[in-house]
């Protein structure tokens, strides 16, 4: 009888399991920039972390704030140029940008005071009136963007059209 040959060296090395990696990884040094939580003693020593002011939580409330009311202006060109390079044809693509040109800001004006529900306190409540009119105004300037695409379109009637350049 002849003996089976032995398999390769890949289907040993396949079919071996892996050898387990040891636990005390210390002997690895952090990258720097890195600091590893504090365990046992070194939590006794550490030095408690500063408490934020509450002044200083106000002001980067109403910075955040800001962000939120000048993000629909980041809007403006984007759309704008997607309106220009859809054409003035009736095609549902056309018709599409348009809803959702107009969808977008009436959803916007609908939720504006829950935009900065987030951010009012008692303390700055006075400060987020002008936050939330220049929201209010790019969401306008938005819905100004779709009427000027509708009368391209020559979808606008010309007496309501008198009555929006009136206002």
């Amino acid at each position: 009888m002849s003996a089976s040959p032995l398999p390769p060296k890949w289907v040993v090395e396949m079919n071996t399991p892996l050898a387990k990696k040891p636990k005390a990884g210390n002997n690895i040094r952090n990258p720097p920039g890195f600091a590893a939580k504090p365990t046992g003693k070194q939590q006794r020593n550490a030095q408690p972390t500063r408490e934020r002011q509450p002044a200083e939580t106000e002001a980067l409330k109403l910075k955040k704030a800001w962000e939120v009311a000048l993000a629909p202006s980041k809007q403006i060109p984007m759309n704008a140029i997607m309106m220009y390079m859809s054409g003035n044809s009736l095609q549902i693509f056309s018709i599409m940008m348009v809803f959702m040109l107009f969808k977008g800001p009436i959803q916007g004006l609908i939720a504006t005071n829950a935009q900065f529900l987030k951010f009012e306190t008692e303390s700055n409540r006075a400060k987020l009136w002008g936050c939330k009119a220049v929201y209010v105004l790019m969401q306008l300037v938005l819905l100004g963007l779709g009427i000027w695409k509708v009368n391209t379109m020559g979808l606008l009637p010309y007496e309501l059209l008198f009555f929006v350049s009136v206002f």
